[in-house]
């Protein structure tokens, strides 16, 4: 689906420029943005203009669309990997009002998140926490024994990822079982995760590299020299490319 890009800064949140993510919008904060496309080379960056702007939030780090058209946005409120239990979720409209501003209190460092099959997937340090997305009501969570810095969360040939970026590991959640999907030394500092149709785009950290996986196998890198890529999103329209912060 369609929607806009919300960009997370510096406790205020704002909307700048049209992706998609699988049903889902994802960004994280202090964004700088670096293009590439995917066929020829694009005249230039996008334009990026504000359009609205919420303040309240503590250390906002990912956006997912909910069900009903809101937005769910995590705040840390903290360190990135304290355990301290301040944790939370807000609930926005896309017009920037705030719904709930903790309609999910109680976690450590929540990150990445999406919406699979009415489900909210919260990435928080070292275990994927499951909340019903229309109520709230958290459900059994998924420690990911050894993660070190749970970041990152998409779904892909309908399987929800997650990516480690302490450990340089993305796990696969299957809703019964949870497998290492990859794991090396170009993964060190994995980050941003966009499943998209028959591919997944990661970025790393430590490489500055962002990588393309095929639902068939394939794995190559498509971009690099990037000061520690974050988050991935896909560009619509016939220009392609993708929005990549750092």
């Amino acid at each position: 689906m369609r929607a806009d890009k919300t960009v997370l800064r510096g406790g205020a949140i704002y909307s700048e420029w049209p992706f998609h993510k699988e049903d889902s919008m994802f960004v994280r904060a202090a964004l700088t943005l670096a293009l590439f496309a995917a066929g020829p080379a694009l005249a230039g960056a996008p334009k990026l203009e504000r359009t609205w702007l919420t303040q309240g939030f503590a250390n906002p780090e990912g956006v997912a669309a909910a069900p009903d058209g809101a937005l769910f946005i995590s705040n840390v409120n903290g360190e990135g990997g304290a355990r301290d239990g301040n944790g939370f979720i807000s609930r926005v409209l896309k017009s920037g009002e705030i719904l709930d501003l903790k309609f999910i209190e109680g976690l450590d460092a929540p990150k990445g998140m999406a919406v699979h099959d009415g489900l909210l997937y919260v990435a928080d340090i070292d275990i994927v926490r499951i909340f019903d997305a229309a109520t709230g009501a958290a459900l059994d969570g998924a420690p990911i024994e050894g993660a070190q810095f749970l970041n990152d969360v998409t779904v892909w040939q309908d399987d929800v990822f997650v990516s480690d970026s302490g450990t340089g590991r993305v796990w696969r959640f299957t809703g019964t079982s949870i497998d290492l999907w990859r794991e090396g030394a170009e993964l060190q500092g994995v980050n941003g995760l966009t499943g998209a149709g028959e591919k997944m785009f990661i970025s790393t950290m430590t490489s500055g590299s962002l990588f393309e996986a095929t639902a068939a196998g394939g794995w190559r890198k498509i971009a690099s020299g990037m000061e520690n890529a974050d988050g991935v999103g896909v560009i619509d329209g016939k220009r392609g490319g993708f929005l990549v912060s750092a």
